[in-house]
């Protein structure tokens, strides 16, 4: 009995001793703690959407719990700045322990009032930690940016954008049947969520190399710079006509750019040229049975396709190159350009094929399929001096299954090495209607040298 009393005892001693131990606070002055980062940085924010959450992360190195008796924003109530501490939104927390070898979050949001000033702001403040006599200070840096806000909008008159204030689409903006929207140098046009540009009427974005035009998310934090599907493309229906897009980023999106139906006229449906389509979560261009000319663009790291024409159609293609890369959570089993006669039994047409100089390769064994399945239809093409990777056909003319000596393709440099063996390797376009506008130069703007190098880049 006395043993079972002292067993009892022993044991009962020694969980007050964990406890005891457990609850030691120190409140030495030369106590450190350890911050995750000296200071909260948020990129650009745009007035009114506010931002993404960032985490301060606290930890107590010590053996024995610190108090902390105050935490709180510098700026109070007036603050741009917003704290959630775990997992409590506070403005202010007193006595908040933190025990030793433990750690706490602190997640910091930013909202921005809307001013007068065009040009990006700084917002800053710093949040308080006060403990054992000691005070620390991590200042917060926002820097905010206004903006054209559109929602659920329609342009029913021709209308030109310019670069003084970004573009902000909420939901959708459509241009309609009739009217042509002017996009200027150096536009940017953001779209928040799953908004979408539909063009039922004319979309002319006339960008130049120094001053690109971007469509992307309004999310410019770095988290987000290469983040597929956050918003929904570009829409051209079949009553639009004659668009234009030159020197543009497209980017972030689902799909790129959908162009829908025929031209009307002697004029492409979309003239694309100078761009880089990038991050789309299925496709970059899709086509169904309309008409596109398209020189000098870039195409990658895109979900399933970089280029998907169903419908038939009549596509010109000269000097692009479609670089089938992308993030290794794509499981892409389909080649990188894809073009067809058909959609369904119902729905099918003649396709015309012209592509020169254009480089399509990338990382599976078949990155182009030419795919004709009614009878009724006519295959029309004229392939020529293009860099092709497939298992499949060998196409006459062209270059086939030829490593193209790419700068870095896992860093997304698709340029050309001056030793590739593509180099000098192109079809002479100097006789073709758009060589003075568009093909005597990369889209570096660097003159070619004919016979070029095929592919966006010259490599000469």
């Amino acid at each position: 009995m006395r043993l079972k009393l002292l067993i009892l005892s022993l044991f009962t001693s020694f969980l007050f001793a964990a406890c005891n131990k457990d609850e030691e606070i120190t409140f030495d002055a030369n106590a450190k703690l350890a911050f995750s980062t000296d200071s909260v940085l948020f990129d650009t924010v745009f007035t009114s959407i506010g931002s993404s959450s960032r985490r301060l992360k606290i930890s107590n190195p010590n053996e024995a719990a610190i108090i902390l008796s105050n935490i709180k924003l510098s700026g109070g109530n007036t603050s741009a700045f917003s704290l959630n501490i775990n997992g409590q939104p506070l403005a202010e927390i007193n006595n908040l322990k933190l025990n030793g070898t433990d750690s706490i979050n602190v997640f910091v949001k930013v909202n921005i009032n809307p001013t007068t000033e065009s040009l990006p702001f700084v917002v800053q403040d710093s949040i308080l930690f006060y403990f054992n006599g000691q005070k620390r200070s991590i200042p917060l840096v926002a820097y905010g940016q206004n903006a054209n806000f559109i929602k659920n909008s329609t342009i029913v008159s021709d209308m030109v954008w310019d670069s003084k204030l970004p573009y902000i689409i909420y939901n959708s903006l459509t241009v309609a049947e009739n009217t042509t929207l002017t996009v200027n140098p150096g536009t940017k046009i953001l779209f928040h969520g799953n908004s979408t540009m539909s063009v039922r009427g004319t979309l002319n974005v006339n960008g130049t190399k120094a001053d690109t035009v971007l469509f992307t998310s309004d999310r410019l934090e770095r988290v987000y710079a290469n983040e597929t599907g956050q918003w929904n493309g570009i829409h051209l229906y079949p009553e639009s006509k004659n668009s234009t897009i030159n020197y543009a980023v497209i980017k972030n999106a689902t799909a790129g750019l959908t162009i829908d139906g025929r031209s009307t006229g002697s004029e492409p449906k979309l003239l694309l040229t100078n761009t880089v389509i990038k991050n789309m979560e299925v496709v970059g261009l899709l086509g169904y049975e309309t008409d596109i000319t398209a020189f000098n663009n870039l195409f990658f790291n895109c979900g399933q396709y970089l280029l998907y024409g169903a419908g038939g159609g009549s596509y010109n293609l000269k000097q692009n190159t479609f670089a089938g890369y992308q993030d290794n959570k794509f499981a892409r089993k389909t080649a990188a350009v894809y073009l067809s006669d058909f959609i369904s039994t119902t729905q099918a047409s003649n396709l015309s094929l012209q592509l020169s100089n254009n480089i399509i390769y990338g990382a599976l064994a078949d990155e182009f399929s030419i795919d004709k399945k009614s009878p009724t239809t006519v295959l029309t093409t004229v392939l020529r001096n293009n860099l092709i990777k497939t298992s499949k056909v060998i196409y006459a003319d062209n270059l086939m299954n030829v490593d193209p000596s790419f700068l870095s393709s896992e860093n997304y440099n698709f340029e050309i090495a001056t030793n590739s063996a593509i180099v000098k390797k192109g079809f002479n376009l100097s006789s073709d209607n758009y060589f003075s506008t568009f093909l005597k130069k990369d889209l570096k703007n660097k003159s070619r040298i004919f016979p070029s190098t095929p592919g966006c880049y010259e490599a000469n």
